[in-house]
């Protein structure tokens, strides 16, 4: 009887499920990849398991190591339930207008958990991502994940994601459409599809007043 080694065995191959309700009378096709169907919930499950990977790979992450991130709760999530299979130790920073659940959550997995302030300057030394650097620089034998600049997120999904998609819609769509967040998911994917072909559009989702839309309408880079 097949059955998986380790949860991480898990992440991935999740379905795509056509939109029937929410979409209106001879609209397109809408079809939705069920990213919450990985085992802990999220598309970062995918980010979280290759950005380790690759970081053992390369000598980054070695045994015993400590994994550091900054999160808002779902890359913490992934990167705990990574670590709590691989044996690694983690600490996370979160901003303290996160929920406690989210915290429980981390914590249930084992990991440590640091708050700092939401209202501070994002240079602040007082600030989750500065606060995770930190710990990184002072913990011997540990691992900064970075996501926000860590080219494994888009890696992850250049690798996964976008093939998944391909495969499962013999590449017959028009828009591929991805809420951005880091950018990993969209930019992966994005990438897979465009060196497949011109004929597909990618689309960033992002609200109004976000850092990605303001960029991309000021071109102030």
């Amino acid at each position: 009887m097949p059955y998986a080694n380790t949860i991480l065995d898990c992440i991935g191959h999740t379905p795509l499920v056509k939109l029937n309700r929410v979409v209106p009378d001879n609209a397109a096709t809408v079809l939705v990849k069920c990213e919450f169907m990985a085992p802990s919930g999220s598309v970062k499950d995918r980010m979280a398991l290759y950005i380790v990977e690759q970081a053992e790979k390369t000598g980054k992450l070695k045994p015993h190591g400590v994994i550091v991130e900054n999160t808002s709760g779902n890359t913490g999530l992934s990167l705990a339930m990574v670590a709590a299979v691989k044996g690694y130790r983690c600490i996370f920073t979160m901003p303290d207008k996160m929920s406690t659940e989210k915290v429980n959550m981390l914590k249930a997995f084992g990991a440590e958990v640091v708050i700092t302030p939401t209202d501070v300057p994002g240079d602040s030394p007082e600030h989750y991502v500065e606060t995770a650097k930190r710990i990184a620089r002072e913990t011997p034998n540990s691992f900064y994940v970075d996501q926000y600049h860590n080219q494994d997120n888009i890696q992850a999904h250049y690798h996964s994601t976008g093939p998944e998609i391909w495969q499962q819609t013999q590449g017959q769509f028009s828009a591929f459409v991805a809420g951005t967040g880091t950018g990993g998911t969209v930019s992966g994917v994005g990438r897979f599809i465009k060196e497949k072909t011109d004929q597909i559009k990618t689309i960033g989702v992002d609200p109004m007043g976000s850092v990605h839309y303001d960029y991309f309408y000021s071109k102030n880079w």
